[in-house]
């Protein structure tokens, strides 16, 4: 049986999150209910308490789609700052939601828009700002 991968959230970044979700109308992206889950479950740490292999909002992050074998690097974002260089992801994407509070090596299941899920490996994060002591960002 698949058994989820432990999360730990910054208390900034959940904090943030919650709002984020507050905000937008109810059935405005599929993932919420499971992004609200994920919040729900997850330890949340002072900034500053966050282990260096932990994917934190503004992280970039080396992950693998199982299914199809590909691999990413891309950095996790808030919608508002998605740009047109294809290297971000917004937490509110499936992927993007699925990668917040992982460690490095875990894998997680994530259900697709349209049904199935997407199983999820994380493979190395190679920039994160609690890492880099950008508490506060």
């Amino acid at each position: 049986m698949y058994t989820k991968p432990k999360l730990i959230i910054s208390s900034l970044d959940a904090e943030r999150l919650e709002n984020l979700i507050d905000s937008l109308p109810d059935k405005s992206f599929p993932g919420k209910d499971e992004l609200e889950s994920e919040l729900a479950r997850a330890e949340i740490v002072e900034p500053e308490d966050v282990p260096p292999t932990v994917v934190t909002m503004n992280s970039t992050v080396r992950f693998e789609i199982e299914s199809s074998s590909e691999e990413f690097c891309l950095t996790l974002v808030y919608p508002k700052d998605i740009d047109a260089s294809g290297e971000r992801i917004s937490i509110l994407a499936p992927v993007g939601s699925a990668l917040l509070g992982l460690s490095q090596g875990d894998e997680i299941e994530w259900p697709k828009p349209g049904g199935g899920v997407l199983r999820v490996r994380i493979k190395e994060i190679t920039y994160q700002p609690e890492r880099a002591g950008v508490h506060h960002r």
